[in-house]
């Protein structure tokens, strides 16, 4: 699509998930068994036609610049490029200062495109969006900034999400970042208006207020904290529901979750299994592209003593199951689980291994990790405790949900 670009937001830390962020920043964190956090964002662009696509990383991006380069080549298409964007340091020897600065210090990859549009755009989402609908929404009310927003229950949203306010007409009237009692939509009670951190700019605007926001010393350099709150009382600022967006093969209620934290990354994992599920990555007709490796089918096998037995769960490729029994449960590339061994509302990563005998309930493993034959996790929470060293934070965590995680490359019961 001619005359627009984007700007990927991928530098985020992703403190609240670790332990799985340890070694990778939060938009490589593996999901569904065979993604990404950042294939979500990336295959919304692909899938509405704009391939003209930044990716700005920050900290632990090797993980996701081999992802990027390894399933998110574009070759041989003029004007077409998916390519990763270092942090440039360009004002000084340190990180961006918030996503507007980041945006800030890319400006000149901007300019050399000459967009009429930038899409500015966050990539740790679970969510399906056609970005034409929201861009034809932004031209139509011939918009300096169109913000996408979602109606979430305001219990969820306090100090987690910009509340936005609007008008008849869909044109932003109030913003508040983060607020600890979020304003509820009129008529709605209960629910409030929120920006999902996907923006779409005119050009000229946003490099305008970059530049004097760049010159403003008290500013911390935030869409959501400095850019949004001064341009929608004198600009021309829309909000694009998410509601609207409609996409073949989808359910009329759109999905939308933030993974932010470690039980919000298990319960859109488990979202995913249910009957009827919320977000499918099975429409044929919004095809989700990733880095598939060259692995064999999954492969079952029943031993002397067990049958294997697998329902309602996810099996990536590569992965060999001997005589267990897995439950709600997604695993990724090349898991091994064996004779006896029970799995249920778990997330393997990738690559673990699990002895025969094991009891794994409610539980999120990480790449490379091993456990002895018989050891268990997630049936006795004394037991569970012993594992964790509280002054470690890269080590075992149990959320407040109570879902246990178990760091990359650990081995337990040996």
């Amino acid at each position: 699509m001619s005359g627009v670009m984007a700007m990927i937001l991928a530098g985020g830390e992703g403190t609240r998930l670790m332990p799985l962020t340890k070694s990778r920043s939060k938009p490589s964190v593996p999901f569904g068994g065979s993604y990404r956090l950042i294939d979500f964002v990336l295959n919304n662009f692909v899938n509405s036609g704009i391939l003209r696509l930044f990716v700005i990383t920050q900290y632990k991006s090797q993980s996701l610049y081999m992802h990027l380069k390894n399933g998110w080549t574009v070759s041989g298409i003029p004007g077409c490029f998916i390519d990763p964007i270092p942090a440039q340091m360009r004002t000084g020897k340190e990180w961006y200062q918030g996503t507007a600065d980041a945006i800030y210090q890319n400006l000149t990859f901007i300019e050399d495109q000459y967009p009429d549009d930038v899409c500015v755009f966050g990539s740790d989402h679970i969510y399906k969006m056609d970005i034409r609908q929201m861009l034809q929404y932004h031209h139509a009310n011939k918009a300096d900034l169109t913000v996408a927003a979602i109606r979430l229950p305001s219990k969820d949203c306090a100090k987690n999400f910009g509340v936005i306010e609007v008008d008849q007409n869909g044109r932003m009237i109030g913003f508040e970042e983060k607020p600890e009692f979020p304003k509820e939509i009129p008529g709605d009670p209960g629910y409030s208006l929120v920006s999902m951190g996907n923006y779409i700019f005119k050009t000229d605007i946003l490099s305008h207020e970059l530049r004097v926001d760049a010159e403003d010393s008290k500013s911390s350099h935030d869409f959501g904290k400095d850019i949004i709150p001064k341009l929608f009382p004198r600009g021309n600022v829309y909000v694009y529901n998410l509601s609207n967006n409609v996409i073949d093969g989808e359910p009329k209620e759109v999905y939308w979750r933030d993974v932010g934290s470690v039980d919000a990354y298990w319960d859109a994992h488990m979202d995913l299994l249910k009957d009827n599920a919320p977000f499918s990555l099975m429409n044929v007709k919004w095809a989700l592209h990733t880095f598939y490796p060259p692995l064999p089918p999954a492969h079952f096998s029943d031993t002397a003593h067990n049958q294997s037995m697998v329902s309602q769960s996810m099996i990536s490729a590569g992965c060999n199951i001997e005589g267990a029994h897995i439950n709600k449960s997604v695993l990724g590339f090349r898991c091994s689980v064996l004779d006896g061994a029970v799995v249920e509302e778990s997330v393997f990563i990738g690559d673990v291994k699990i002895g025969a005998n094991c009891k794994i309930r409610r539980a999120i493993i990480d790449r490379d990790v091993e456990l002895a034959p018989g050891f268990t996790l997630g049936y006795d929470a004394e037991a569970d405790k012993k594992i964790i060293t509280s002054n470690d934070p890269n080590g075992p965590r149990i959320s407040s949900g109570g879902i246990i995680v178990i760091p990359k490359g650990m081995k337990l019961g040996f």
